[in-house]
């Protein structure tokens, strides 16, 4: 097995790639040991490793966020514990652990405002998640309130020091583009 690693805007954060589907649907994204422990044999395995903070799990990658140690030093731990989980044939998530999240959790919207939105998450969907998923994360939808959508950022994206000009310059000058009715961008946890 052959796992390739990439680099992403934030410096805390490697993404792997194991060459396999890690989740079929959705993302996961644990930011401690005890809820990563439940929900995933893999993340549960990532988080033994001391300096990692964070598990991000896309279609086809792992991202990894860490705390402290050097990559050169946490590379190596990291790239067995990914091998050996795979080799082993368990499974990525566990049923009794929490579903993976998908784009429908906790919105906020006025009904009113419902082709708005779908225009927004569709704009979403086609054009932002999948040059971010590049960088080894994730960006859903979580509302739209008075010209103001919040949207949520996982994985890499999360604690990225450049999160916030992807999302002032890049996405919320995309929406008021295709959506004038848009004014701001805000990233809520």
């Amino acid at each position: 097995m052959f796992i390739q690693t990439e680099s992403t805007p934030n410096p805390a954060t490697l993404k792997f790639l194991p060459g396999k589907e890690v989740l079929v649907e959705g993302t996961a994204d644990f930011r401690d040991a005890d809820s990563a422990a439940v929900a995933s044999p893999l993340a549960g395995r990532l988080f033994e490793i001391p300096g990692v903070t964070g598990v991000f799990f896309g279609y086809d990658f792992i991202t990894v966020t860490k705390d402290g140690p050097d990559w050169q030093h946490l590379k190596p731990a990291i790239l067995g514990a990914i091998m050996e989980h795979f080799m082993s044939g368990a499974p990525v998530m566990t049923k009794a652990g929490p579903a993976a999240e998908t784009s429908q959790t906790g919105e906020f919207y006025d009904k009113a405002d419902e082709e708005l939105v779908i225009t927004i998450k569709e704009l979403l969907d086609t054009r932002v998640r999948p040059a971010v998923a590049q960088d080894g994360g994730d960006i859903t939808f979580r509302g739209f309130e008075n010209g103001t959508v919040f949207l949520h950022m996982k994985g890499a994206c999360a604690g990225c020091p450049s999160s916030t000009a992807t999302l002032k310059h890049g996405i919320q000058n995309l929406l008021r583009h295709f959506v004038p009715e848009v004014q701001q961008v805000e990233q809520v946890s």
